[in-house]
């Protein structure tokens, strides 16, 4: 009888352990969210479509992420709009833009177009840029989005705004053309990568990004970077806590912190099992 109350009060315990580290040792994972669009109506007006821009430029766009007076990491955008038409007649620049909307259109689509100097990728002379195409990847800005960002660029360089707002199926069809992508889970963790722009950053698969530390070999380190801590632990929480853990030579407010919310918690866990396995 004695064996059997220790059995029970032992099974007790354990459940009471199993329970209570499923609730708060594991992070929370939330499904990967509809796509987050902004609603863009012909009905707008110009001085809305310009606020939706600043609101694109920074939060979604995470353009503030690089282009600050802190990091040093991309160019200032403060008066673009102005300075937009004389980057073409640059002998440097290699793009197809003939005036100045169409020219920050392209930077965001194609930067490599045009590297101002100083910032291009290392080894390159400025020649390749290391800014995605926020147009696909985690980013995804639509034609609707890009255009209101233009506006707002152009408005806050004190130049005239050259866009113009979608109008009826031109919006209706710009905020619908990324849905179906974003409503399902990469099917592996080289897509998880690439869909959540980690090379743009980060040395990763045959991305060479500068602005975070190389992932290619973090499964060297991962589990001896925090006491205590397993390698698959750390490099969870540094996907969804960043500021929790900052590399040696990096700073913290680098990396969004929202990629809980974007990604699925297959994406996460494919991930985690890739890098853990980047040994070099």
């Amino acid at each position: 009888m004695v064996n059997f109350l220790k059995i029970i009060v032992f099974s007790l315990v354990l459940m009471f352990c199993y329970s209570g580290f499923a609730n708060y040792a594991i992070p929370v994972m939330i499904p990967e969210p509809p796509p987050k669009e902004a609603v863009i109506s012909g009905e707008m007006s110009m001085e809305d479509f310009i606020a939706l821009g600043g609101s694109i430029f920074n939060g979604k766009g995470t353009c503030t992420l690089c282009h600050n007076p802190v990091g040093g990491r991309a160019p200032l955008l403060e008066g673009v709009g102005a300075r937009a038409a004389e980057r073409i007649k640059d002998a440097r620049y290699k793009g197809k833009a003939t005036n100045g909307g169409e020219y920050i259109h392209e930077s965001m689509v194609n930067p490599s177009a045009f590297v101002v100097s100083g910032f291009g990728k290392p080894g390159t002379n400025d020649t390749v840029s290391p800014m995605p195409d926020i147009s696909k990847g985690s980013i995804g800005l639509n034609e609707g989005e890009l255009n209101a960002v233009i506006a707002y660029l152009q408005s806050s360089s004190g130049v005239e705004v050259t866009v113009s707002i979608p109008k009826g199926g031109e919006a209706a069809a710009s905020k619908g053309k990324e849905a179906p992508a974003a409503l399902s889970s990469a099917a592996t963790a080289e897509e998880a990568i690439k869909k959540h722009g980690c090379g743009m950053c980060h040395k990763v698969l045959a991305e060479e990004g500068e602005m975070g530390p190389s992932l290619k070999e973090i499964g060297k380190v991962a589990q001896s970077r925090v006491k205590g801590m397993s390698a698959d632990d750390y490099i969870r929480k540094s996907i969804l806590k960043p500021n929790d853990f900052v590399a040696p030579g990096f700073d913290p407010d680098m990396m969004p912190g929202d990629f809980g919310e974007k990604m699925t918690a297959k994406e996460l866990e494919m991930i985690v099992s890739f890098l853990k396995e980047s040994k070099g």
